[in-house]
């Protein structure tokens, strides 16, 4: 006879792949230890950063002004997990507006250091301040003129009384047992580097509009520059009733345009107020016999609406920055007209229909900055539940 499937649960078939062994203990004193050793790992490197910001002072104002004065960019530098460290900086660094290149310690003294141009401020990372690599890189950077800025965990050493600007990177100890792995000099440094990047967009003046131009591609950047009216589905797509219609004619409205919700609408397209699939499941709770019912008697009235002009930033705000989300917001003209109905999975799309062409009800008036309008045929304008 066949075997019955048994379907196992994670910590199942972890338990049966490692033995009976650590299936026994998993949920006794080494389930413990480990949680234990965690916490205190996070603890150490968050007191460590804590620890951190209280010694800022006077060098480290000094080490963003040097960068602030400077109109080239900023040379980041370090070797094995400061050089690790020294990419997300550097990384950090170019998408907020201050330009910057990493350079590997070992890498500078083989013809790298041809990137650096006179006067580009250097930023020298090292956990025991006596690199050689970095200490060999010193001379060759004072040529070029350089001002060096040094993120140091050791304020007696070789380097520290080499730069110009001394960043405390001490920290009382590692996180591990053993007290050798990188990781609480690791995180203040990077914490460092990370505070110095955002002091400098706040010394720029860098705004969401330059964090954008700089992220055009992520999330982020496109929530920033793309408008409502780009991605909304328009009018002629979108379940449309009227207050009096019938909830059966509401549902069939509803899965023939499956969007989640069905504007209700007056003379005009004037909203009266939006029913969704929610406020049918409601419904169906509330009331033992649905025949009766009109549009009206189960749509949410004054529902929450958003303009074509907005950015996807602000209806993203309006549909989650709240208590309860909300998954659809009808889109309005300035008068008061349906033009179209955005949904929240509308915002995450990793890309868009750039060739939808078809009709829009929406003037070009009310949208603010030179957009266009865009048209969509029929065809391309439908999407799926799960597009």
């Amino acid at each position: 006879m066949k075997a019955a499937a048994v379907l196992l649960r994670p910590n199942d078939r972890m338990r049966t792949q490692l033995g009976p062994a650590i299936a026994s203990n998993a949920e006794t004193g080494p389930k413990n230890e480990l949680l234990k050793t965690a916490k205190a790992a996070l603890l150490a490197e968050s007191d460590s950063l804590r620890l951190a910001s209280e010694r800022l002072g006077e060098p480290f104002a000094h080490a963003v002004e040097l960068i602030y004065a400077h109109h080239g960019k900023v040379i980041v530098t370090g070797v094995g997990k400061s050089a690790d460290i020294g990419r997300k900086i550097t990384s950090t660094f170019c998408s907020t507006g201050t330009p910057a290149v990493f350079v590997h310690g070992s890498e500078a003294t083989h013809g790298d250091l041809g990137v650096c141009a006179e006067g580009d401020p250097a930023i020298l990372i090292s956990k025991s301040g006596a690199t050689p690599e970095l200490l060999r890189l010193v001379p060759m950077l004072r040529e070029l003129k350089s001002p060096l800025i040094g993120i140091l965990g050791n304020l007696n050493s070789p380097l520290a009384n080499m730069v110009d600007c001394l960043l405390d990177g001490r920290v009382s100890r590692e996180a591990d047992a053993l007290n050798l792995a990188p990781t609480c000099s690791t995180t203040v440094a990077l914490g460092l580097g990370d505070a110095l990047a955002v002091t400098l967009m706040e010394r720029r003046g860098f705004g969401e509009r330059d964090f954008a131009r700089f992220h055009p591609s992520g999330q982020l950047g496109r929530n920033l520059t793309e408008r409502v009216a780009e991605v909304m589905h328009p009018r002629r797509t979108i379940a449309a009733v009227a207050p009096d219609e019938s909830i059966h004619n509401v549902v069939i409205a509803m899965t023939r345009m499956p969007l989640g919700a069905a504007c209700v609408l007056e003379t005009g397209d004037r909203l009266a107020g939006i029913i969704t699939d929610g406020d049918l499941r409601r419904a169906l709770q509330r009331y033992e016999d649905l025949r009766g019912l009109r549009a009206r008697d189960v749509m949410t009235a004054k529902p929450t609406t958003i303009g074509p002009a907005a950015l996807l930033q602000e209806a993203a705000l309006l549909m989650e920055n709240r208590p309860s989300q909300i998954s659809v917001l009808p889109v309005l003209e300035a008068d008061g007209r349906c033009v179209g109905l955005l949904r929240l999975h509308d915002l995450y799309l990793h890309r868009m229909e750039s060739a939808r062409v078809g009709t829009s009800n929406w003037s070009n008036s009310a949208i603010a900055g030179g957009l266009e309008e865009v048209h969509f045929s029929p065809e391309q304008s439908k999407r799926s539940e799960t597009d």
